[in-house]
């Protein structure tokens, strides 16, 4: 991290504990980092320490179900509310009314409907790699089965417990290697094109036998021993609510994003590939822009550090001065 160092510590929130890196003045404007799957708060080591030098109050938590967080068994703890509400924790104990909300990957997700559920405390939202997709009008999973029928698609295959937890934590080295590495346009773990053969996702990206040359070896090697630690089955729970958060939000199904708000993401990046992004936009009260960051894959703070920073500063500084 770079110009103002992070301290760890423990939030209680909404019934857990967050363990949470935080840095910048206590009065400052709050930005909350919300990193995806699979992530930790270091995902957003190099943007914490600029953010915080530029006046801003930073917490990036292990999301709950994550690192040093802490990771319930029940995959009901892992819906929307529980997941909005622990950031709105984070919030009241910075003691501030609002916040600037970032999401990469599944955080961007969850910042989207932060925004959605919560649009008081919400003062500005960033999306990075991951866009809001309005909302299907059945149940997410039957849908998707309907969709994709006997081809694969990583989704359904993370539905089921214990599956793809087994697969990814038995070689975690290996799984950061094939998703760190080989998460490009056209990987076929992504694209739902490809028969389900028997094989899991893993096999699917490419096999690769070193890290990428975006993060160095010893950053590497905090995501595979954190990990190693904890198994990847609290993220996969995320995804194994879509239903159930299908069903909590249908109070807000019409309702729109008031908060000025951005996206971006990479032209690589297998997960944004064949979106169609213009069916978002009208969902947005307040849309600033969609950047493309060329070349860059779907790990966007951490594959292009400077670019990324340089986007939310200058959106930070285009916002109106928070309430007091």
């Amino acid at each position: 991290m770079t110009d103002v160092p992070a301290v760890r510590r423990r939030i209680a929130t909404n019934g857990i504990e967050l363990s949470v890196l935080e840095a910048g003045p206590a009065d400052g404007p709050v930005v909350i980092l919300a990193h995806g799957f699979p992530e930790v708060a270091f995902s957003w080591r190099h943007q914490i320490g600029p953010l915080a030098a530029a006046g801003y109050h930073v917490l990036a938590p292990d999301q709950r179900g994550y690192g040093a967080s802490t990771r319930p068994k029940d995959i009901a703890d892992y819906d929307v509310h529980a997941l909005t509400g622990d950031l709105i924790g984070l919030l009241d104990d910075a003691g501030a009314q609002q916040a600037v909300f970032v999401g990469h990957d599944w955080g961007s997700a969850l910042v989207w409907q932060q925004a959605l559920i919560h649009p008081e405390r919400v003062r500005g939202v960033v999306g990075l790699s991951t866009p809001l997709l309005p909302r299907s009008k059945r149940e997410p999973v039957a849908t998707m089965e309907y969709v994709y029928r006997d081809r694969f698609y990583y989704i359904l295959h993370f539905q089921e417990p214990g599956v793809a937890d087994a697969e990814l934590d038995a070689d975690v080295r290996t799984s950061f290697l094939r998703m760190f590495g080989g998460m490009r346009a056209g990987a076929s773990g992504f694209s739902g094109a490809l028969p389900d053969d028997g094989r899991g996702f893993l096999d699917r990206l490419d096999a690769v036998a070193e890290p990428p040359k975006w993060i160095t070896d010893e950053d590497f090697d905090v995501f595979v021993d954190t990990f190693t630690a904890t198994g990847f089955t609290g993220g996969l729970n995320w995804y194994r609510t879509f239903d159930r958060n299908w069903r909590l939000t249908a109070p807000i199904a019409d309702r729109t994003i008031a908060a000025p708000a951005l996206f971006a993401y990479g032209s690589e990046d297998p997960v944004v590939s064949g979106v169609d992004l213009d069916r978002s936009t009208p969902w947005f009260d307040d849309y600033r822009a969609t950047l493309v960051l060329d070349g860059a894959g779907h790990w966007l703070q951490q594959e292009r550090p400077a670019e990324v920073t340089a986007l939310l500063l200058e959106f930070l500084a285009d916002l109106p001065d928070p309430p007091r």
